[in-house]
């Protein structure tokens, strides 16, 4: 009887393990999503129009999504700045973890604004240029 509880158990925890793995993989936005190896490889590998244009979609996809949760990460240290006391007061203090991560997250939003920038400016006006 507990054997069979137990494989109950294990069958009921992977499926829904399935399940919500499933529903990660797809992307948000319905489009293309490269991983960042992709990414180099296409801007390595990018010499016409359209290439510039699908890597500035997915760095413009990047910059917003790094600004979510630069505000989600704001929000934290906000809140986290408000309970300041004695006990928490030791470095790094837990308002200071959320501020580095807002920090991390502004400074990703704006290097994938400047690469977005680079390829859009490519795809508009159709040179190539050796990408870094």
């Amino acid at each position: 009887m507990t054997r069979n509880v137990n494989a109950i158990c294990v069958l009921s925890f992977a499926l829904a393990t399935f399940a919500s793995a499933q529903t990660t993989i797809s992307p948000a936005g319905g489009g293309t999503h490269y991983t960042p190896v992709q990414l180099k490889k296409l801007a390595q590998e990018a010499h016409t129009p359209s290439q510039y244009s699908a890597l500035a979609e997915d760095y413009r996809t990047q910059q917003d999504h790094y600004l979510a949760q630069a505000a989600d990460a704001k929000r934290e240290w906000a809140r986290r700045s408000n309970n300041v006391v004695s006990t928490a007061a030791k470095y790094p203090r837990p308002a200071d973890s959320a501020r580095q991560l807002y920090e991390y997250y502004t400074y990703k939003a704006v290097q994938a604004e400047q690469l977005e920038a680079k390829f859009d400016q490519l795809s508009n006006s159709g040179t190539t240029v050796a990408a870094k």
